[in-house]
C-alpha cells in the first residue's frame, strides 16, 4: 500500500460507526454503513461499465449526499474524480471534460438539457449516471444512479488493480486568468494536508485499524456553506468525514442565509465552512435583524478560505455567539493551510488579511529570497510539504506554480504578502489582479476590504481601468445598502484608512457585483463592465 487511500479510511470508519450519521440533506439522513453500501453499488457500476484504473469520473451535481457518495464510489474503484462547476455553459463543460479525459459523469437530472446539447461532442464518456431530482426523466443514454446505489452490499468493492495513495483526485480551479486548470492531488498527500492541523492525526504510513482506533465516537457535525464542487466546501467536508463526522448540505441551490442558520439550529451543527464576507456578512445582517431567532449554541467553529473575512464582521458574529472559534485560512486548490488567523472572544488576532505562517510556509521574493520581517518588501507565499503534483496535462503552468527553492519543492499559487516586524503576514492579494497606478502597485483585495468597512456598502469589487496620466486608475464597483451615500464619501473613507493613491478614481454602482457561489469575483467580466461604464475608457 503506497500511502493513505481515502476509500480505505472511510470504510474503516463505516465499520466502526455503522449507525452514526454520515450525510444529511433536508429530510434525508444517511448512516455511515448505508453510505458505504450505496457507494459499493455505484463503484460496481463504474467497473461493470468498463472503466479502468484512474479513469476520470466527473461530479456534475449540486450539494447533495450523492456528491460524497459518488466520490467514495470512485475512490473505491480506483478512479479519479473531477469536480464540475454547474454554472458552466456548453463550451466550458466540453472543454473541462475533454481536458480532464472524463469517462463517466454523475449528474443531477436538471442538467439533462445541457448534456443533450453537448453529448455528441464528448465521445469518450462511456457512462452517464442520472440522479433524480424531479425535473427530467432518466434518458435512454443514462443509467439510474439510485438503481446502482441500491444494489450495493456490505462487501467492499475495489478494482482488480487495488488501491493506492498515489491514486488522484483532480480539482479544477477556474482561476481569474485563462481556462480552468486541473490540480492533481495524490490521495495520500491530500490526507496529509487535511490532517496537518489535527492533534490526533493519522501516521504517515498507513496501518490497518488506525483510522477507526483514534475515534471516540462520532465526529463533528459539519456543514459546507459553499458548494462541494469548489475546494473550500469539499476539502472541509472531507476533513470532517476523516474524523468520523457528518456532512449536512443545504437543500437550496442558491445561498439562503435563513436556511443556513435554521439548519445550524435544527441539525445542531458544530462547524461550518464559508467563503469570507460573501457569506459572513449576510449571516451577521440576518442575526442582527432577528435577535434571538436562531439557537446557534451548538456552533463552535467557522472556517473561511478563499476570500478575506473582515475583523468587523467577525466581531459582530461573536456578539451572537461568544463561544465561536473563527478560523481564517489562507489556502487554495494548490496549497492547503499556508497560514491562518484564529479569532475568539478573548483573541486580539482578528485583523482583516492578517495571518500567522504555518511551519512549512515562507514568503519569498521573485528571486527566491525570504522577505525580511518589517522591511516593507513584498513576496509570494510559498508552501512546502504536502502539495499537489502539478496541473493535469500542463507542464508549463505546473513549472510556474510548483518551484524548487533551495533544493525544496514549493507550491506558489500567487498570493502576495508583506511580513510585519512581529512575523505576522499581511495578505495583499493575487498578483494577477494587481493594479499599477502611477508606478505604485495596488492590490484590489486591500481596497475592497477597506470600502466594505463603510456601513453603507454590502459588497465591492475593485478593478484597474486605463488612465492617460497614471497608466491605470482604480475603479470601485459597489453594491450598496444605502444608495443615498455619495461617491465622495466612499472615496474619503478609503483615504482615511489607507494610502491616498489607493482610493478609487471611479465609482460604479450596481445591484450586485455578481459573486459566484464560491464567493469569488469574475474580474474579467467586471473590468469589461467598468470599461463600458466609464466614458473614454
Amino acid at each position: 500500500m503506497n500511502g493513505w487511500n481515502i476509500a480505505d479510511i472511510l470504510e474503516e470508519i463505516a465499520d466502526a460507526l455503522p449507525e452514526s450519521l454520515a450525510l444529511a440533506h433536508g429530510d434525508v439522513a444517511v448512516s455511515w454503513s448505508e453510505m458505504n453500501h450505496r457507494a459499493n453499488g455505484v463503484a460496481q457500476q463504474l467497473l461493470n461499465s468498463g472503466l479502468v484504473e484512474q479513469d476520470k469520473v466527473a461530479q456534475y451535481l449540486y450539494n447533495s449526499p450523492h456528491y460524497i457518495e459518488s466520490v467514495l464510489a470512485s475512490f473505491k474503484a480506483g478512479m479519479a474524480i473531477v469536480n464540475t462547476n454547474y454554472r458552466y455553459a456548453a463550451d466550458e463543460l466540453v472543454y473541462l471534460w475533454d481536458n480532464a479525459d472524463v469517462c463517466a459523469v454523475v449528474f443531477h437530472a436538471t442538467f439533462c438539457p445541457q448534456i443533450e446539447e453537448i453529448k455528441h461532442r464528448l465521445p469518450n464518456i462511456r457512462l452517464w449516471l442520472w440522479v433524480d431530482d424531479g425535473s427530467h426523466p432518466c434518458p435512454d443514454w443514462a443509467i439510474d444512479y439510485e438503481s446502482a446505489a441500491a444494489s450495493g452490499s456490505p462487501a467492499n468493492v475495489e478494482g482488480p488493480w487495488g488501491r493506492s495513495g498515489d491514486h488522484l483526485m483532480l480539482l479544477y480551479t477556474g482561476g481569474t486568468t485563462g481556462m480552468p486548470k486541473g490540480v492533481m492531488w495524490r490521495q495520500d498527500d491530500l490526507v496529509g494536508a487535511l490532517e496537518s492541523s489535527n492533534r490526533n492525526k493519522l501516521p504517515d504510513e498507513p496501518t490497518a485499524g488506525v483510522a477507526a482506533a483514534r475515534l471516540n465516537g462520532p465526529g463533528p457535525k459539519g456543514l459546507p456553506g459553499a458548494p462541494l464542487m469548489h475546494g473550500t466546501g469539499f476539502f472541509n467536508s472531507l476533513s470532517t468525514m476523516l474524523l468520523g463526522g457528518s456532512t449536512t448540505t443545504l437543500t437550496g441551490r442558491n445561498f439562503d442565509v435563513d436556511e443556513l442558520l435554521s439548519t445550524i439550529e435544527s441539525a445542531r451543527i458544530n462547524s461550518i465552512s464559508i467563503v469570507g464576507d460573501a457569506f459572513a456578512k449576510p449571516m451577521l445582517r440576518a442575526l442582527d435583524a432577528n435577535e434571538g431567532r436562531w439557537d446557534l449554541s451548538s456552533l463552535r467553529v467557522i472556517i473561511s478560505s478563499g476570500v478575506m473575512w473582515s475583523r468587523e464582521t467577525k466581531d459582530g458574529l461573536l456578539r451572537h455567539n461568544e463561544r465561536l472559534i473563527m478560523v481564517d485560512s489562507l489556502g487554495s486548490s494548490e496549497a492547503i493551510g499556508m497560514a491562518s488567523n484564529v479569532s475568539t472572544k478573548d483573541s486580539a488576532e482578528s485583523g482583516t488579511g492578517s495571518f500567522s505562517l504555518g511551519p512549512n510556509t515562507r514568503v519569498v521574493t521573485e528571486d527566491g529570497r525570504d522577505v525580511e520581517p518589517g522591511s516593507g518588501e513584498r513576496g509570494r507565499v510559498a508552501l512546502r510539504g504536502r502539495t499537489p503534483i502539478g496541473y493535469y496535462k500542463d507542464e508549463e503552468k505546473s513549472a510556474a506554480t510548483f518551484q524548487i527553492i533551495d533544493g525544496v519543492r514549493y507550491s506558489i499559487p500567487g498570493d502576495w504578502a508583506e511580513v510585519r516586524a512581529d512575523g505576522s503576514v499581511a495578505l495583499l492579494g493575487r498578483g494577477s489582479q494587481c493594479i499599477n497606478t502611477g508606478g505604485e502597485k495596488v492590490y484590489p483585495e486591500e481596497v475592497e476590504e477597506t470600502i466594505k468597512t463603510h456601513h453603507s456598502v454590502a459588497d465591492c469589487a475593485v478593478v484597474g481601468v486605463p488612465d492617460e496620466r497614471f497608466g491605470q486608475a482604480i475603479c470601485a464597483i459597489v453594491e450598496l445598502l444605502d444608495p443615498s451615500i455619495d461617491d465622495d464619501t466612499l472615496v474619503e473613507h478609503v483615504r482615511s484608512k489607507i494610502a491616498r493613491y489607493k482610493a478609487p478614481k471611479h465609482v460604479i454602482r450596481v445591484d450586485t457585483v455578481g459573486r459566484a457561489v464560491n464567493g469569488k469575483l469574475d474580474y474579467k467580466r467586471l473590468t469589461a463592465m467598468a470599461l463600458d461604464s466609464i466614458p473614454g475608457s
